[in-house]
């Protein structure tokens, strides 16, 4: 019985090596039929699909505005505490102190791409983006400030 079913695995493997090797074989020589990317090569026509999620990103118009009014529920909605929100207090043309977002830290290093903080974002404030080139020698350049210096919030958002 035990060689049997030795027997049985090794033509099994063999025979799964054969259509490997077969398929193999045809792409080889039938050239019209590209199945492979050749990254990096293909960088200015590289497709990435619509729901391919790269990092977290800020939107700023041409104003250098953005649309964040600080509610923190992505950094609520994260898991694991990638994006930090960071306020400030500004004083009001009537005198009154307002808390406003100083900063929107973003650890791109412990993020797992799941979204979870772009679908909490009551105001559209933050979206993902198909940057996915990531690689660097110093940690700290993961850590990134989302919003421009100088920014504002948008009129009419709140």
């Amino acid at each position: 019985m035990f060689i049997k079913n030795y027997i049985k695995e090794v033509y099994g493997a063999v025979k799964s090596m054969l259509v490997g090797m077969r398929r193999t074989g045809y792409y080889f020589t039938h050239h019209k039929e590209i199945i492979t990317e050749q990254y990096p090569d293909n960088r200015d026509t590289l497709n990435l699909p619509e729901r391919f999620k790269g990092e977290v990103v800020m939107p700023h118009d041409e104003k250098n505005e953005h649309r964040c009014t600080g509610c923190q529920a992505c950094e609520l909605a994260c898991p694991n505490g990638t994006i930090k929100v960071i306020f400030k207090n500004e004083v009001t043309p009537e005198g009154k102190k307002k808390k406003a977002i100083d900063k929107l830290v973003y650890h791109l290093e412990l993020c797992t791409m799941c979204n979870l903080c772009v679908v909490a974002c009551p105001s559209d404030a933050i979206v993902m983006a198909q940057t996915f080139e990531h690689s660097v020698f110093d940690r700290a350049e993961l850590t990134k400030i989302l919003n421009n210096p100088g920014s504002k919030i948008m009129d009419g958002v709140e």
